[in-house]
């Protein structure tokens, strides 16, 4: 058994039924529950990757995209070679690239990445023709397909009337979009996307998918369900989409320009094993276990006081026999240790036994730790008689 000293540790604390006391740290929020395997401000959860922001899109220019996303479209020759022919999977993608940007060549077909992907936020660029021709759906049409199975509508509905779900920025046979945000023909019209695609288990929908859509800044569509991803004429129902799938452009006989198109993944949400949000309740325990037990490692490497509390703190998402043996020794000695202090020693060692019985009160109010000793008295008996307030 490691000796346990007073060492001060930047440990922050909650003190059950009163303020807090410190900002971050263990024994701050509510602790894990059966769904959420981290505490409400919880130290111990990842932080989230650094991403360096793009530029926005002028008419002049595209814009930068953010640091990690993948550029599908930049206007070069080697983003060309992402694409491919749908008519003729494997060959390049039958498209002009023209002045930075990609064309339909009418009649060609439809064109899809090589790259297969899922849940994403989506950028991409479009511009119909100055000349005008035709109506309604014919005019400028084309289409946004996600991983080939769903569609967000592209169509020229400048002063052009046509089916309301089958408007620009529509999820198209399924819901309008709430607003026409469309610039005039020429312009360059910005679509980002977020898609989360429908999730199925053994069968039955657990997730049904949705899609939030912002044309020229303006949100059309907000977090709308799939309901089985759309259609022509028929009426689509709840299905499940792949994992992954290429995205597509289509040919719809418009010569309408692309330019710019990249897209960031999107983690797993809690329904398909990601640990975003309230998740599974067996999911969430497993997850504990795993937190604690990385904890219990890092314990491992530390010395007195520091070691403790770190133990302590493993017991906010799992409990363990050993573990609590441990700890009741360990809580034993450094309370002994603290009684012997001499009284002009106490201001010295006052954060050091806050910290402690803070964390000890924080574990037991959760009902987190038995304290079948009754530590947390002591220590508290300790701290009133010098005087300090313990709450």
């Amino acid at each position: 058994m490691k000796q346990f000293t007073a060492s001060v540790v930047p440990l922050c604390v909650w003190m059950v039924g009163t303020a807090p006391v410190f900002a971050d740290g263990a024994f701050y929020g509510d602790p894990p529950n059966e769904t959420h395997p981290w505490a409400i401000h919880d130290m111990n959860r990842p932080q989230p990757p650094r991403v360096e922001p793009g530029t926005p899109s002028t008419q002049e220019q595209p814009g930068k995209p953010p640091s990690d996303a993948i550029v599908l479209l930049d206007g070069t020759p080697a983003s060309l070679a992402k694409w491919e022919s749908g008519k003729n999977p494997g060959q390049p993608a039958p498209w002009k690239l023209t002045d930075g940007a990609l064309q339909v060549v009418p009649g060609s077909g439809e064109i899809r990445t090589r790259e297969q992907f899922g849940d994403c936020q989506l950028h991409v660029e479009w511009s119909a023709p100055t000349q005008i021709q035709g109506n309604s759906q014919g005019r400028s049409n084309s289409g946004i397909f996600l991983t080939g199975d769903t569609e967000v509508q592209v169509l020229d509905n400048y002063n052009n009337p046509t089916y309301a779900d089958g408007f620009a920025g529509s999820v198209y046979g399924v819901n309008p979009p709430h607003a026409n945000a469309l610039q005039a023909p020429g312009k360059w019209q910005f679509y980002d996307i977020i898609f989360r695609r429908p999730v199925f288990k053994d069968g039955k929908m657990v997730d049904s998918g949705r899609l939030t859509v912002t044309i020229n800044g303006v949100v059309v569509q907000d977090s709308t369900p799939l309901e089985g991803g759309g259609g022509h004429k028929g009426r689509s129902k709840d299905r499940p989409f792949p994992d992954a799938g290429p995205l597509k452009l289509q040919d719809h006989g418009n010569p309408i320009r692309f330019r710019n198109i990249w897209y960031r993944p999107l983690p797993k949400r809690a329904v398909e094993g990601g640990d975003m949000g309230a998740m599974d309740p067996a999911a969430a325990t497993a997850k504990k276990l795993e937190i604690a037990k990385s904890i219990r490692l890092d314990a491992e490497s530390k010395q007195g006081e520091e070691r403790l509390l770190r133990l302590m703190e493993s017991l906010c998402y799992a409990s363990d026999d050993a573990t609590v043996k441990t700890i009741d020794t360990a809580l034993g000695n450094w309370t002994e240790a603290v009684k012997k202090t001499p009284a002009n020693g106490m201001e010295a060692k006052k954060g050091s036994i806050m910290r402690v019985f803070y964390a000890v009160r924080y574990l037991t109010g959760f009902k987190l730790y038995q304290d079948s000793a009754g530590r947390k008295g002591e220590i508290e008996q300790i701290i009133r008689a010098a005087g300090w307030d313990p709450r």
